[in-house]
């Protein structure tokens, strides 16, 4: 059963989409001279995938993102104004789902997509540590009633005080200053929530790819794969400089020693601004990567730095008219007009779970 929220959410990408504006936004963006849309993914969990890569294949041209890259800096052709805009479909961390179902998917179409990838976890065949608070990893699998973290102590039968230390979890895996940090944080949270050392059931759901996964989708054509760093910190929270230029150089060592073949994209972990700059960036210029994604929202021209450049954030459970009004660039420009008034109106009902207009 669909949320009020997701109602609400598909009726007015239906009315832009019916109403002909997105139609008109894809023309508009063709004739404005040359575009880059990059889609930021990270799960393939939905069917909806299927319908979303089917809209993208019949209204624009889909290629990797090196191939993408290459041809928006090449000069414009005479008739660019009339050809589809340039767009790459990107998923970032590498889950195993991105296997089983995008793969499967972008097979049935014949749709080019590329992986991000963060080898560690795919070596040692583990979770991502990110989600050990993002997505609720450990607190709802512990064996114990109270834990004290950070001199706060959790009495963690009630609901409320589990819900802020998994909070406090994911505060302190997402702000580590290095790696070494984050690991033994989570080695002692683990500890003290008793919480088994193998995977918990959630943890299983959210598996990375293995390199055999890698592999047949490389030989495939369909799939290329960029860099996301060695163990996906916060480049820019990390004490250290040299330890985020270890980061983003060494990930790029290793899956160029597995892949056979140099490795020219690199995505910067989460991707917001603060934190991208300026270590992160300088980190990335000194592994000489040619082109580097961030999540800051837009299209790409042929002046867009090559090591900043915009994605559009996208959802694989997003019906395919959302997904069709995100991509034209429609979606944002909606969301800004109403947001406002919409969010006033949410707060005085106490019904702010309606309004999530950047889902």
């Amino acid at each position: 059963m669909l949320r009020p929220a997701k109602i609400v959410e598909i009726s007015l990408a239906a009315g832009l989409y019916y109403s002909g504006l997105v139609m008109l936004a894809r023309r508009r963006l063709r004739r404005s001279g040359k575009r880059l849309i990059i889609l930021c993914y990270h799960r393939a969990n939905s069917e909806h995938l299927l319908h979303q890569m089917a809209y993208l294949k019949r209204h624009y041209r889909l290629l990797h993102l090196d191939a993408a890259y290459e041809e928006l800096q090449q000069p414009e052709p005479s008739h660019v104004k009339t050809s589809p805009t340039l767009l790459t479909l990107t998923f970032d961390d590498g889950y195993k789902d991105n296997y089983t179902r995008g793969f499967a998917y972008a097979q049935k179409l014949h749709v080019p997509f590329t992986i991000f990838l963060v080898p560690d976890s795919i070596d040692h065949n583990r979770p991502f540590a990110w989600l050990a608070g993002e997505d609720n990893h450990l607190v709802p699998f512990a064996q114990t009633k109270e834990v004290m973290v950070n001199d706060h102590i959790y009495h963690l039968d009630s609901l409320q005080e589990q819900n802020a230390l998994n909070q406090e979890i994911n505060t302190c895996v997402r702000n580590a200053t290095s790696v070494v940090e984050r690991e033994e944080f989570l080695s002692t949270m683990r500890a003290l929530l008793s919480v088994p050392t193998s995977p918990t059931e959630r943890e299983q759901a959210d598996m990375p790819l293995t390199w055999d996964d890698v592999h047949t989708m490389g030989q495939s054509g369909l799939v290329s794969f960029g860099a996301h760093t060695l163990h996906h910190p916060i480049l820019t929270y990390l004490a250290d400089p040299q330890e985020a230029y270890f980061e983003v150089a060494e990930c790029r060592n290793v899956l160029e020693q597995r892949l056979g073949h140099p490795v020219r994209t690199f995505a910067y972990p989460y991707g917001k601004p603060e934190q991208v700059v300026d270590i992160g960036v300088n980190a990335v210029q000194a592994a000489q990567y040619e082109a580097a994604v961030t999540t800051v929202h837009g299209f790409n021209t042929p002046q867009t730095d090559s090591l900043q450049l915009h994605r559009i954030v996208v959802d694989a459970e997003d019906h395919w008219l959302v997904l069709a009004a995100k991509a034209s660039g429609l979606w944002v420009t909606c969301m800004n007009l109403i947001r406002k008034p919409v969010g006033l109106v949410a707060r005085l009902l106490g019904r702010q779970e309606l309004y999530d207009p950047y889902h």
